[in-house]
């Protein structure tokens, strides 16, 4: 059974069964998909972290079709309808449609037509008429007529009823009215009566129609969002001639009375019964796929934000701008803890601007600041002339951080249990200056749905989405690496094997003990056994730690290999770390093993020339047309400077520092046909772009890329 489910596995992906056989042997021993991925290649064929993930994907989902499978075995042998051939079929199949179908004509029924008639003893009439050689159906039908059977008519309509559960629940049937479907579904929408006012954003789909299999998914989410809310009314259809001549086709033989009534309730039975049947199915399907580019494109870009760019451990100096309120501002240490913390109100109506100047410049030297985090948000391009405008002394880097999010997590449990002594507006600048140094870390603590850079979110299946944007997290975090005695708590969490408890268990640990010394040392964790230590110990580093391997992406269970190189070469392993030319005079040949092999001694060698090196890319400083700060300063054909925020399936969003991001379509990307905006673009990329189009009374911007090279 299992091995079936393996074989099935490694045909649908292309891998190899012995590497899938042993990839769900690991997982089902506990293993993450960081783990297998980075440090079992040789049991995996260096299987990647996407396959890796796939397999476990795939794995969990025909999992649940054997258990479907066993209900309905159960069930038919219950009711004594499971014959060796039904069971056969049932037991030989994985595909959940095929399975529902075979299982159909035994699925308990609710009191229908069909068995309204039966009730009345029609059933023999309607084998009778499926026969299609009686040419006198009325007299056949006189014969059923009595107290519950009024007449002949009614006894025809009765076994017409029969025949029809027949046609519906035949399987070749459904496979003819399915493939009319996949071949021409044409999804329409229109519009409920009196919603012309409430639903003017759904406009364009007012009266709309289009082929299903071409329509794209944010089209699909947008005319599903306007249905849930009661402004459009949809439907799918295929071409119903076409499917309704194939049904006739292989149901109605013959040209007598009785072929006519097969005719009449198989074209009863494609519209009351299959039509909407798989209309359902294919609506679902549709949702389903929608679902998937949509959290596809969330997964893509909240990948890209967690592993944007970091600032590194320096001294920040973060703003959340606004104009009445003042701008908070906070001081942070290079390990972001907070120093200290004050408003300044250099904007209107106060305009306190020498003193906010003063104060800035105050801060700077007494907390010895190397750069300036500004939100994004009310303010921020003023506050951003301000802070550049002033004279410092020392050099300052100046950032726009994006604020997406910072209200969520000031107001969250988190920022409570962080910062209990202070107010939303202390904590949301926190996170802004935090963001700076280290997107990731700080980012964790928000729900991505939060972050502002999905398509449709909220209406797609949310706990698909959560499943896909935790992977996502635990990805990056694992990829980066988590120093040991700076993580928080929820940083911790994601580490490949540990969890909320074990994160919790080891930052109270470190409360307790002191900075770990050692890897070695988490041992001593409370409940954090083997199993948790395997899985975990190779993605945290330990900056001073006395081992240098403690700070790398070696797992414990290689120091010996890299011990024996460098004993080999006549140093220690501080000496092979440091010496590029002992490392080349390293064999990687004579370290092979039962279970070690090339891919392990490879990525050893890697980190050893490297070792804890960040994958991330070097921060960059970005500026703004200083001319451009509204909407009303923009002019059809300026080239500007922008930073690309969100990607969609559709093309990309670009801030040109006028607070409404514009719209760069997917065709004005480059100058070359590009089906994956992913391709040209990513998340938080500086970009110059050519103004086309300005809807003021919209807010409404439309954007070049290709236009502006």
């Amino acid at each position: 059974m299992s091995s079936q489910i393996h074989k099935i596995i490694a045909q649908e992906l292309q891998l190899q069964l012995n590497h899938v056989n042993n990839t769900i042997e690991l997982l089902n021993e506990g293993a993450t998909v960081p783990f297998i991925s980075r440090y079992r290649k040789e049991r995996t064929g260096t299987m990647d972290e996407v396959n890796v993930a796939l397999v476990k994907e795939r794995y969990e989902k025909l999992l649940e079709i054997q258990k479907r499978k066993e209900a309905i075995l159960k069930s038919m042998d219950e009711q004594g309808v499971l014959t060796p051939e039904l069971e056969k079929k049932i037991t030989a199949s994985y595909n959940a449609t095929e399975l529902e179908d075979i299982y159909l004509p035994y699925k308990p029924k609710r009191v229908t037509r069909a068995v309204k008639a039966r009730e009345k003893g029609l059933e023999p009439l309607a084998k009778l008429l499926m026969k299609q050689y009686e040419r006198d159906v009325y007299s056949k039908a006189a014969e059923y007529v009595g107290d519950e059977v009024p007449d002949a008519e009614d006894a025809l309509q009765g076994a017409r009823d029969i025949i029809a559960e027949w046609v519906n629940e035949n399987t070749i049937a459904r496979d003819m009215v399915r493939s009319g479907f996949e071949r021409g579904a044409v999804i329409s929408s229109t519009l409920v009566k009196g919603k012309e006012e409430e639903g003017m954003k759904y406009k364009d789909y007012f009266d709309f129609s289009e082929s299903l299999k071409k329509c794209p998914s944010h089209r699909l989410l947008a005319i599903r969002r306007a249905e849930k809310e009661g402004i459009l009314k949809v439907n799918i259809s295929p071409d119903e001639e076409q499917i309704l001549d194939r049904l006739d086709r292989y149901f109605v033989k013959g040209n007598t009375e009785a072929s006519a009534q097969v005719e009449l309730a198989t074209k009863d039975a494609f519209k009351r019964l299959l039509k909407p049947s798989i209309e359902t199915e294919f609506s679902n399907l549709s949702r389903d796929k929608a679902d998937a580019d949509a959290i596809q494109v969330f997964a893509n870009n909240l990948r890209q934000l967690l592993l944007s760019s970091p600032l590194g451990q320096k001294r920040v100096l973060a703003i959340d701008p606004g104009f009445k309120s003042g701008c908070k501002v906070v001081c942070l240490d290079a390990q972001g803890n907070l120093l200290h913390n004050e408003n300044i109100y250099p904007h209107p109506p106060q305009r306190e601007t020498q003193q906010a100047a003063k104060k800035i410049s105050t801060m700077v030297d007494a907390y010895k600041i190397e750069a300036v985090a500004i939100g994004n948000g009310t303010a921020s391009r003023e506050t951003e002339s301000f802070i550049r405008n002033l004279k410092y002394n020392t050099d300052i880097q100046v950032f726009v951080v994006s604020e997406d999010g910072a209200s969520v997590y000031s107001a969250s449990k988190v920022a409570r249990d962080e910062f209990p002594e202070y107010d939303v507006t202390v904590r949301g600048a926190v996170s802004i200056g935090r963001r700076l140094i280290d997107p990731l870390a700080e980012l964790v603590k928000i729900d991505p749905k939060s972050i502002g850079v999905g398509q449709y979110q909220h209406d797609v299946d949310q706990l698909r989405l959560k499943s896909s944007l935790d992977q996502v997290v635990e990805s990056c975090v694992n990829k980066v690496g988590v120093d040991l005695n700076t993580a928080s708590h929820h940083l911790l969490t994601y580490v490949s094997g540990l969890g909320p408890q074990l994160a919790k268990n080891i930052v109270e640990y470190r409360s307790a003990n002191g900075a770990f010394t050692s890897r070695n040392e988490l041992k001593k964790v409370p409940r954090l056994g083997a199993k948790a230590y395997e899985q975990a110990a190779g993605f945290l580093r330990i900056t001073e730690a006395l081992n240098p391997l403690d700070n790398s992406a070696v797992h414990p269970e290689s120091y010996a290999i890299v011990e024996k190189m460098a004993k080999d070469n006549t140093c220690n392993v501080k000496d092979l770390i440091a010496d590029r030319e002992t490392r080349s005079k390293v064999k990687l040949e004579s370290y092979i093993s039962e279970q070690v092999g090339l891919p392990t001694l490879k990525d050893i060698m890697a980190e050893l020339e490297k070792p804890g090196r960040d994958p991330r890319q070097t921060i960059k400083v970005f500026e703004f047309d200083p001319n451009v700060r509204s909407i009303d300063d923009l002019i059809v054909g300026m080239i500007l400077p922008g930073i690309v925020t969100n990607i969609t399936n559709f093309g990309a969003f670009v801030d040109v520092g006028v607070k409404q991001d514009g719209l760069v379509h997917i065709s004005h990307l480059a100058n070359k046909f590009i089906s994956d905006p992913n391709d040209v673009v990513k998340l938080h990329q500086h970009v110059k772009v050519k103004v086309m189009e300005v809807d003021k009374a919209r807010k409404r911007i439309q954007l070049s890329m290709k236009e502006a090279e």
